[in-house]
């Protein structure tokens, strides 16, 4: 079975990491898997790049004009107008299942899936946010940095000419959605009643993210030893979806513990087996998301023996067992943040329950096969 992802970035982004890790789970057990990608950060002879950023730049510049954005606005929202010629590559024509996962941002056009769903290829969407089954939102609800754009006649009506180009595209029934968590999946059955949807955690490395010793992964990393440590993480963290200012505020309370801060503004970390470092030797991890799906920095730390602290809403609740290998705080409450944070380090013996939790719910060779049943339908 030849299967062809498409991603519109090899490794920046959950949805991205997410994507390939699935493909080198895949190959591992018996499926020829490929990657094809706008943004490739590797040279992996499994991964194809294809394109340029043309098309998102025409994207970028039609919302600054249909919306009258700013530029730096224009990220939270696509229309799909314009993407990359996919369809004429020697890596979709011969592949039996397409798998699509984060393909905004000029990669994958609506046109182009429209034609996609006409070769009649087998197609499998995974829903990193809720794009797919929105208008040109990546995310719904109250966290809109543009207060009241979404109330405008300009944005509702290129909002719903989206959300009609998707819906008489899916109304051809051929595409299977798969929901990383079960909050997004049961948002999607919510929108799109008349599509198949399943829910298929993400994949985690384990020979890469798994336990180590705390002291010894602290001195090659120069960490202090005999301090408490709160790692954070966050690729954008002038994001308000991530959540900053209540973490801000619930580290107020905190002395003697050592921040570390890790992704734009802060310090960056380009490889797995660092990163995995990092997680085994913090005391906490902590994600004060407001909105989310099934975020990797979970995952990740958990399957290092991490505990983490994240606030109740998305996925976030199904990953994290309220003080049984971590904490759930209060929606947007940064004294109940503070308050799982200090629970986590009075109880040490929630490292091997999350480690232990993880080790089930993120194994490769589980998700793998959980989606060849699902292309061989």
């Amino acid at each position: 079975m030849n299967v062809l992802i498409i991603s519109t970035a090899e490794k920046t982004g959950g949805g991205a990491i997410a994507a390939r890790r699935l493909m080198e789970a895949l190959n591992r057990n018996g499926v020829d898997a490929r990657m094809l990608v706008r943004d490739r950060q590797t040279d992996s002879p499994c991964v194809i790049n294809r394109g340029n950023i043309v098309p998102k730049i025409l994207e970028r510049l039609e919302l600054m004009i249909k919306l009258r954005l700013p530029c730096s606005k224009t990220w939270q929202y696509d229309t799909a107008d314009f993407g990359i010629d996919v369809l004429s590559t020697p890596e979709y024509k011969n592949a039996d299942v397409i798998h699509l996962h984060w393909i905004n941002q000029g990669m994958l056009s609506l046109k182009q899936l429209e034609r996609m769903v006409r070769d009649r290829k087998r197609i499998v969407w995974t829903l990193h946010d809720e794009w797919p089954f929105s208008g040109i939102r990546h995310y719904n609800g109250d966290i809109d940095s543009d207060k009241g754009i979404g109330e405008t006649a300009r944005f509702c009506r290129l909002d719903n000419k989206i959300r009609n180009l998707k819906a008489g595209i899916y109304a051809s029934g051929n595409i299977h959605f798969v929901g990383c968590s079960q909050w997004i999946t049961d948002l999607a059955r919510q929108s799109m009643p008349d599509v198949e949807c399943t829910h298929i955690n993400n994949c985690i490395p384990q020979d890469v993210f798994q336990p180590m010793d705390r002291q010894e992964v602290r001195r090659k990393l120069n960490l202090p030893p005999n301090r408490k440590i709160i790692l954070f993480c966050s690729q954008k963290v002038t994001d308000k979806r991530k959540g900053m200012v209540y973490l801000d505020e619930a580290l107020q309370g905190f002395q003697d513990v050592h921040v570390v801060r890790l992704g734009a503004g802060g310090t960056f970390v380009s490889d797995e087996k660092t990163m995995a470092m990092m997680y085994a030797a913090a005391d906490c991890f902590v994600t004060p998301s407001l909105q989310d799906n099934l975020p990797n920095t979970i995952a990740e730390s958990m399957s290092c023996g991490t505990p983490c602290v994240g606030f109740d809403t998305g996925g976030i609740p199904e990953m994290i067992s309220h003080r049984q290998n971590g904490y759930v705080a209060r929606y947007c409450d940064s004294n109940d943040l503070a308050k799982g944070i200090r629970f986590v380090f009075a109880h040490p013996e929630l490292r091997q329950a999350a480690a232990s939790s993880a080790m089930d719910d993120y194994d490769g060779k589980r998700v793998s096969q959980e989606y060849i049943r699902i292309y061989e339908q």
